[in-house]
């Protein structure tokens, strides 16, 4: 199963996020598309508006299951190998869902002041459509 992640190629955060998942994953479960892509947003039927509430997690092979946000980020965490165990443990926490969602939202709307916006827009090396080869 592939997953779309459209994330703030701007942002110094959001790409740091998104080469450490490529680092892990390799496009095998993942690929990228940044925000600031119009044109592909629109293959997936997202306004550029629809992007200001945090990134956006798409499953491929059932486009209208989506997650935003930190619903994204919880998600991605528990697709990723032992992923699961730590977001299951995370959300048993009494407070912590709700720690966590506030938190996200403080760093998505302070995201350039705080970790700085780069010149130029982050492409991933496993854009939308990358096919990546199987490790051996």
């Amino acid at each position: 199963m592939k997953y779309h992640v459209i994330y703030d190629g701007n942002c110094n955060l959001c790409v740091t996020l998104v080469q450490q998942l490529e680092n892990l994953d390799k496009g095998q479960l993942f690929d990228y598309v940044p925000m600031q892509d119009e044109e592909m947003l629109k293959n997936f039927g997202v306004m550029p508006q629809d992007c200001e509430m945090g990134m956006i997690l798409i499953n491929a092979s059932l486009p209208e299951k989506r997650w935003q946000g930190s619903e994204a980020v919880e998600e991605m965490g528990r697709i990723l190998p032992m992923g699961a165990i730590f977001i299951e443990a995370y959300r048993s926490l009494p407070g912590m869902k709700w720690i966590g969602d506030r938190a996200y939202e403080q760093i998505r709307d302070n995201r350039y002041s705080w970790f700085g916006q780069r010149s130029s827009t982050y492409k991933s090396a496993y854009p939308v459509g990358c096919h990546a080869a199987p490790e051996s």
